[in-house]
């Protein structure tokens, strides 16, 4: 590893100390989420090829979306007896927290009214 720019080595051959990964997820957040990927596939989700973050599960009668970032996760759908059904197996795997309806994500806020 080179020493950037303007930063001067007080010893010949002294490293520098990383302290938070630059690219990507740390490895257990990476291990976390082929876990949680392997349960959702497991669970006749299908994994988007477009944002690997999304997973899908559509039939005739109900449209369910799943959206992990880093340790959040958004259910959504049509079908609320499929969104409990996901969320009590998800909380039988990995304890989870419902935090209820979607405010913020992303610093996003969502706001709803009787129109959508």
């Amino acid at each position: 590893m080179v020493a950037l720019p303007g930063l001067t080595s007080i010893q010949p051959r002294q490293g520098c100390k990383l302290k938070k990964t630059l690219y990507g997820l740390k490895q257990p957040n990476r291990e976390w989420f082929a876990k949680l990927s392997i349960f959702f596939i497991s669970a006749r989700y299908t994994q988007s090829m477009n944002d690997y973050s999304l997973f899908i599960n559509s039939s005739e009668r109900s449209f369910i979306t799943i959206l992990v970032y880093v340790d959040d996760i958004i259910l959504a759908g049509n079908d609320k007896e499929e969104i409990d059904r996901i969320e009590q197996a998800l909380n039988k795997t990995s304890k989870i927290k419902d935090l209820g309806d979607l405010r913020y994500f992303l610093g996003l806020e969502v706001a709803r009214s009787k129109k959508g």
